[in-house]
């Protein structure tokens, strides 16, 4: 027996039980022979046994194989039929007899199924009425978004060349020199310090050499990167990345850089020079010192101590509070004392900025005349 039989004959029983039900419990409404009940509830029952199949089997197929659309249109139409079928209930709820119990549920069956079955026929005019109701509400934010957009896309043309570097990788030297752990703590350096595990092994094994400065500056470097990873300012990391066929440290470092696409910190002059000349950027910490460094222009007047003879005859030595060499002609008669000297040229070399200078004018042979000024006690 097919699922269709089946359900014809449960409605059918169902609404006869159901008619049976209503006229003997409403003793009002009993008709003066009891085959009007009869015929009525034949009547029903044979109405239902039609149309059973299709206000259940039917409908159940139908939701299992229908689209996500057909289904919402469904349910639109479905609560559309509802509101209507609840007006007409009202109406119909107040017929004598019977009928004000019966009517109001045959008209909410009826406007139930005719609301979801027109709904899923016009179910593209739907779509279009929705569209049409929100294409004006759409195409606002449609250009709101794009005039968003614009602005940002502004943003990052005049920003893009103030973009921070996302890593940045350090070399050995840099690590060891420990002047990138009080430049990361200003600020100045952007993105995260990259390590590589090889850098980190040269490390331990200058930390582990037999000869005591070796070892001292390995360990100084193991410190510095430890503060470094303590210093929350500036991310440091270390990757296990490697460059198999390269051996050499430097070479590693150089050819890591172009694959990443990103600058090397170190203070070595010969890796600054081999990385440059593959296309890589290197920021240097010597000559990001000697950017820093105060300028001196010929003419100046500066208190300076004579610390060493000078390569020529008569030069004498001194130096400044940042390391800058400073060289006074006829300046080793004052060895040991602090003189005022004026500035005469200033020199740019690859190992720094040199200056030159000779005793102030007016010397007459009293070194005390070149001394600071005392301070009164």
């Amino acid at each position: 027996m097919s699922i269709n039989t089946i359900a014809r004959f449960a409605g059918a029983l169902l609404t006869i039980g159901v008619i049976i039900a209503l006229f003997f419990l409403d003793k009002t409404t009993l008709p003066p022979n009891i085959w009007w009940i009869t015929g009525i509830a034949i009547g029903a029952a044979l109405l239902a046994f039609i149309i059973t199949p299709y206000i259940t089997v039917v409908p159940y197929r139908w939701m299992r194989e229908a689209a996500a659309s057909d289904l919402l249109a469904a349910v639109i139409g479905l609560i559309v039929g509802l509101i209507i079928s609840f007006l007409i209930a009202i109406p119909l709820a107040n017929l004598p007899g019977i009928w004000g119990h019966i009517l109001p549920f045959v008209g909410t069956v009826v406007c139930g199924g005719l609301g979801v079955a027109l709904a899923v026929q016009r179910k593209n005019d739907l779509s279009h009425l929705f569209q049409a109701g929100f294409a004006s509400r759409r195409t606002r934010e449609r250009e709101r978004e794009e005039e968003r957009q614009k602005e940002l896309d502004k943003d990052k043309e005049h920003s893009s060349h103030l973009q921070p570097v996302t890593q940045i990788l350090l070399d050995t030297s840099a690590i060891i020199d420990g002047r990138i752990a009080d430049i990361s703590q200003t600020g100045f350096v952007s993105g995260a310090l990259l390590v590589p595990r090889f850098v980190l092994n040269e490390l331990q094994h200058i930390a582990d050499s037999a000869d005591t400065m070796r070892r001292n500056r390995g360990r100084r470097g193991l410190e510095m990167l430890n503060r470094l990873q303590k210093d929350t300012t500036v991310p440091i990391e270390i990757t296990d990345a490697d460059v198999e066929d390269v051996a050499e440290v430097d070479g590693k470092l150089v050819k890591m850089a172009r694959t990443l696409h990103c600058p090397i910190i170190t203070n070595d002059f010969n890796l600054n020079r081999v990385a440059e000349l593959q296309g890589v950027k290197v920021l240097n910490i010597n000559e990001l010192a000697n950017a820093v460094k105060p300028v001196m222009l010929p003419g100046e007047d500066i208190f300076i101590k004579i610390m060493q003879d000078g390569k020529e005859l008569g030069q004498g030595v001194g130096y400044l509070d940042d390391g800058t060499m400073i060289v006074v002609e006829g300046g080793r008669q004052f060895m040991g004392a602090t003189i005022e000297v004026t500035v005469t040229r200033v020199l740019q070399t690859v190992a720094g900025r040199m200056i030159f200078a000779h005793p102030k004018q007016g010397y007459n042979g009293n070194i005390s005349s070149f001394l600071p000024p005392s301070k009164p006690r």
